[in-house]
């Protein structure tokens, strides 16, 4: 096999496994980016206490951005492996792993799916969806504060994205730990994503 069948091959396995998560749109002439890992990540921040703030990463994301300024739609699935949790200290990590919060050996995996996008003019204002995590699916909305595509020099192709934040409470998807002694349940959530234009598979 060539290095562009076998990469066609790869994208192909990784939209059927989106696909069978119910992660595709159903845009119908939208462009189709898929999600580059150096460029995609999850960061978190919650407030310690009443001292200092917390914060961590979930990075190595996979997924698919559809996008169709014209029609001022867009659809956005990604998978977030839980294991890839980082806050600089392995002791910490180990902790936010267990039972007590994410319980990773249990649900290694978390998911957002997009249900709409709301425009504002020609600028994406904000991206509404579902984000399972510990089993448990609860809508949020992310709040674009930049968003924009380019033609990217290093992959030769046209790429888009941005950046995204909202805020979550924790204890509707089953994380309570500390909560009863001050921890706040808030978590605030920055989410980056960038993917690069795919050609027609067929």
């Amino acid at each position: 096999m060539t290095l562009k069948s076998i990469k066609q091959a790869n994208r192909a396995m990784t939209f059927a496994a989106i696909s069978a998560l119910g992660m595709l749109s159903t845009l119908g002439h939208a462009a189709t980016y898929e999600l580059d890992p150096k460029h995609t990540a999850v960061r978190f921040y919650v407030d310690h206490f009443g001292t200092t703030t917390n914060s961590g990463g979930f990075h190595n994301l996979s997924g698919t951005l559809e996008y169709a300024p014209e029609e001022q739609k867009g659809f956005i699935g990604i998978t977030i492996p839980m294991g890839s949790l980082s806050t600089g200290l392995k002791a910490f990590d180990g902790h936010l792993k267990s039972d007590d919060f994410f319980n990773v050996e249990k649900y290694p995996t978390a998911y957002f799916k997009s249900t709409d996008w709301v425009f504002d003019g020609n600028e994406v204002k904000s991206v509404k969806g579902d984000l399972t995590l510990l089993d448990e699916t609860h809508p949020v909305t992310l709040t674009a504060t930049k968003f924009n595509c380019y033609d990217s020099p290093l992959l030769n192709a046209e790429a888009c994205g941005g950046d995204f934040e909202t805020t979550i409470d924790r204890t509707k998807w089953g994380i309570d730990t500390y909560t009863d002694g001050g921890m706040m349940k808030d978590v605030k959530l920055v989410i980056q994503v960038e993917g690069s234009k795919q050609a027609d598979l067929k």
